[in-house]
C-alpha cells in the first residue's frame, strides 16, 4: 500500500493505492481525517485490496446536503445545498485524479460515507452512474424530503450492490424529525429492494457516534465481498 495526500479543488485527499493492479477504487467521505483510521480497520479485518479515497470535506452542512434544510437546533447550522456542485468537482477534478493514479483500471467504482455523507452517497446514484456499489452508513435519512425524491426519482443506473446501516439507539429521541431515522431508512430498503437491487441491512448497537471507525469498514467491507 503506498499512501499518497494531495490538495484539489480545497479537498484534502488521501489516496491508498492498491499494489495489485485493476483493484475496486472506493471513495469515502469523511468528516476530517477518519479516513487512515478506517482504512486500517479495513486491513485489520482481511479485507480484498483496493483503492482507498479519502475526502475531508471541510462544510459538511453544506457539501453533503442535497437541498436547503433548517438546523436541527436552535443553535445548529443550516444545510445549504451545496451536494450538486460538490459533486461535480468530485466527477469532474478528484476521480480522474485518483483515477490517474491506481494501477490499471479500477474493476468497479464504490462511494461510502457516515451520517450526511452517507446521504449524499445514496443521492449521487440519482446524479451519476459513475458509482456501482454504494454504502450509507447511519446515512441521514432523516433528511427533509430525501424519502419522497428517492421514490419520486430514478437512479442513473441501478448499484450492483447497496449497504445500510444504523444503530438501534439513533432514532430513540424526542426530536420529531432525527426521531424518523430508523423508520426512513427501513421504508427505503424495501423500496430499493422492490428494484431489484441487492441490498445488506445492518442494526448495529448504540448510538450514533458508536463505533463510527468500525460500522464504516464493515459497510466497505460489504461493497469489497
Amino acid at each position: 500500500m503506498h499512501r499518497e495526500d494531495f490538495t484539489l479543488c480545497d479537498y484534502k485527499l488521501s489516496l491508498f493505492r492498491a499494489e495489485k493492479a485493476d483493484s475496486p477504487l472506493i471513495v469515502f467521505h469523511s468528516f476530517s481525517d477518519e479516513g487512515e483510521a478506517v482504512y486500517q480497520e479495513l486491513r485489520k479485518q482481511n479485507a480484498p485490496e483496493c483503492n482507498f479515497l479519502s475526502i475531508a470535506i471541510h462544510d459538511w452542512q453544506r457539501e453533503m446536503s442535497p437541498w436547503y434544510a433548517p438546523a436541527l437546533s436552535k443553535d445548529g447550522e443550516a444545510f445549504s445545498g451545496g451536494a450538486d456542485a460538490y459533486l461535480e468537482s468530485l466527477l469532474t477534478a478528484i476521480l480522474p485524479w485518483a483515477t490517474e493514479r491506481i494501477h490499471g483500471k479500477a474493476s468497479f467504482k464504490g462511494i461510502a460515507g457516515y451520517s450526511l455523507a452517507g446521504l449524499f452517497a445514496l443521492y449521487a446514484l440519482y446524479k451519476t452512474d459513475v458509482f456501482s456499489r454504494v454504502a450509507a452508513m447511519s446515512g441521514s435519512l432523516w433528511f427533509p424530503g430525501i424519502k419522497e425524491f428517492c421514490k419520486e426519482n430514478t437512479m442513473k443506473s441501478l448499484p450492483e450492490k447497496l449497504y445500510l446501516s444504523i444503530g438501534d439507539q439513533e432514532s430513540k429521541t424526542r426530536h420529531p424529525i432525527l426521531k424518523t431515522m430508523q423508520e426512513n431508512t427501513e421504508e427505503l430498503l424495501e423500496y430499493f429492494r422492490s428494484l431489484g437491487i441487492p441490498c445488506k441491512y445492518e442494526l448495529n448497537p448504540g448510538k450514533h457516534f458508536q463505533d463510527v471507525n468500525l460500522r464504516c469498514a464493515e459497510g466497505i467491507l460489504e461493497l469489497l465481498r
